[in-house]
Parts: C-alpha cells; structure tokens; sequence
C-alpha cells in the first residue's frame, strides 16, 4: 500500500455524515430560513462534506480552525449553563429559549461533533499551514456578506454585536471591520499555531 493509499478515508464516515447533512439541511432551512446558513458554523456543515469526499487536506484544515476553539466555547458555555444557569461566555442563550423549535436547539449540538470529525479528519489527511490564509479569506467575504444580507436582529457571525447582544459603542462600519480582524486573530490563529505545535512534536516523537 502507498503512502496516498494509506491515506484515503474510509467510505463511511463519508455517508454517515451525508446522511447528517440531508437531516439536518432541510430542517434549518424550514424552521430557521436560508439566512441562517451563512454563520460560520453552519456553513462549515457543508464544507467539512465537501472535504470529507473530496478528501481535501485544505478545505478540512479550514474547518479545523473554524470550529474548533469555538465548538469548546460553545460547550463550555452551554455546559456551565445546564449546570449553574450562568452563561460565562454568551451566544448560546437560544439552546434554553423554550420560542426556538426543540428540534433545531437538538440539531445545534452538531457544535459538538464537528471539531471531532475535522480533528479526526486533519489527523488522518495532515494539517496545511496555509489554512488560516483561505479561512480567513473566506471569513473576509462571509462576514460582509452577512451585514448586508440578513436581517439585523439575527446578528448573524456577531456583525452587529459580540455574543449575539447588539452593540452601541462603536460605528457600525468600524466594529465590523474590528470584527473581521478579531476573528482570525482571536479564533482561528490559536488553532494554527496548535496544529503547527503538533506538527512539530510529532515529528520529534
């Protein structure tokens, strides 16, 4: 068996997680609307099934930087909150709002899963420092995007407030521009360097 060949991912976590995408696509799209689909970690959704097919070492180490840090966020906030009531971090108040669907408030625990498969993934197809320059290009055309098209009070990727809260403090255009900085500087720049660390200690290992 070549090294190429070894490398290959086997066919079932490939339909498992289509199975995923044809359950849970259709369901946000109904209960929650298209523009839901452009948060970052929803579109990663459909990213990580083009990587897993395509087995792409790029588009996964992408996603690897996208969902990992804040998928443990996510956790830890939810976990704290199932536990004390408190949130210490904010942006997941909707997972105890008895006004969101039950079903969509389930279906969000994919926060949970993904860093799992993209770490899997990475582990198996190896880590492309070039990640965090395409994730962030691509975080660089979302967010605009997300300010321009949605509707203001889904605050859709933070555009217009940290933690789903809207903000007052700053003009709109400079706290978007704060946030399209923040976010590979604060979310996916960790990440990387970790993977690099990784790298590196494998190597010497």
């Amino acid at each position: 068996m070549d090294r190429a060949s070894a490398r290959r991912l086997p066919l079932w976590p490939k339909l498992l997680f289509s199975l995923w995408i044809l359950g849970w696509a259709p369901t946000y799209a109904i209960l929650l609307g298209p523009q839901n689909f452009l948060w970052l970690c929803n579109l990663a959704n459909f990213l990580i099934l083009v990587a897993l097919w395509s087995e792409s070492r790029r588009l996964m180490s992408m996603q690897l930087l996208a969902v990992l840090l804040v998928g443990t966020l996510w956790a830890v906030d939810v976990g704290t909150a199932l536990v004390t009531g408190w949130h210490p971090i904010g942006g997941t108040e909707y997972m105890f709002d008895p006004e969101h669907p039950p079903v969509t408030r389930a279906l969000s625990l994919y926060h949970l899963i993904l860093p799992v498969v993209a770490s899997l993934t990475v582990w198996r197809l190896g880590f492309d420092r070039r990640a965090i320059l395409w994730q962030t290009g691509l975080t660089w055309l979302i967010i605009p995007l997300s300010y321009v098209w949605t509707d203001p009070e889904r605050n859709i990727n933070w555009v217009h407030g940290p933690f789903g809260q809207p903000q007052e403090s700053l003009a709109p255009l400079v706290y978007l521009a704060g946030l399209m900085m923040a976010w590979p500087l604060a979310v996916y720049l960790p990440v990387q360097l970790l993977m690099i660390w990784l790298q590196r200690w494998h190597r010497v290992s």
